[in-house]
């Protein structure tokens, strides 16, 4: 096997995804038939902003194609926390659900159902965290770690997204230059996507349930033993997890007032 570097970045599998050479290994998964199946159909209708599925290897992980480009970790680069990187990762959402909307799976295991008020038939990301997608100069191109992918909705995917990349969160837990910004983010995301009239109407609401439902996925990891989500429930993120809790009832109506102006 030639040199493996070790890629940094994700919780659930820091430490076992590596680069060799153009691919990357990671660990199967007991939903991979299922994420396989998704990135075989994003690779016979054309779509580029994923990567392709080249096979397992000989030590049982899967094999897919290296992505070249640049994730967005702490400390944040300046250009990652810009509007038109927003836009970007806006542009890019959009896309994959254009690429994934006739996709249509059978008898699949996915990995972690989402509340059942957010399943349309389309297979969402579920994560488009800001490791999660790959720049180049400053534009988003593709989406990486399908792990958690699975029936869900536009919506759902633009409620994290937005979530994330906004920031939704009380201000002084904001450390970077998108503090006092997460309103104007929130909108501006909505209107790049394009988001339906329907789902503009849901997306303060979806947005905050979809906190609870990754703050849970993280406890639960954390409360079976695995060292990444434990190491980040225990140092502040339970705290943090009731503040924003709190602050999402709070900020709500100034939420659904953003997206009318």
């Amino acid at each position: 096997m030639p040199d493996e570097t070790l890629l940094l970045g994700g919780t659930a599998n820091r430490g076992f995804v590596v680069r060799v050479g153009d691919t990357v290994r990671r660990p199967l998964r007991a939903s991979s038939t299922a994420t396989h199946a998704l990135l075989e159909h994003l690779e016979r209708v054309g779509f580029d902003g994923a990567p392709r599925l080249l096979g397992v290897d000989s030590q049982g992980r899967e094999v897919l194609s290296y992505l070249p480009g640049e994730t967005v970790q702490a400390p944040y680069p300046a250009w990652s926390m810009t509007d038109e990187a927003l836009d970007s990762v806006a542009l890019l959402l959009r896309a994959y659900h254009e690429a994934v909307a006739d996709f249509r799976p059978v008898g699949l295991a996915w990995a972690e159902p989402v509340p059942a008020s957010y399943v349309t038939g389309l297979i969402s990301h579920n994560d488009p965290n800001l490791d999660n997608v790959v720049f180049r100069d400053g534009v988003a191109v593709a989406l990486i770690d399908f792990d958690l992918a699975g029936p869900g909705s536009a919506l759902w995917d633009v409620a994290t997204a937005i979530r994330l990349w906004a920031p939704l969160r009380p201000d002084p837990d904001t450390h970077d230059v998108r503090r006092g910004r997460s309103l104007t983010r929130f909108r501006r995301f909505a209107d790049t996507y394009g988001l339906t009239d329907a789902d503009r109407a849901r997306l303060v609401d979806a947005a905050a349930d979809n906190h609870i439902w990754c703050m849970d996925y993280v406890r639960r990891g954390a409360e079976s033993g695995h060292p990444w989500f434990r190491q980040r429930w225990t140092t502040g993120e339970a705290e943090l997890t009731d503040r924003t809790n709190t602050w999402f009832n709070q900020s709500s109506a100034a939420h659904h007032q953003a997206l009318l102006h």
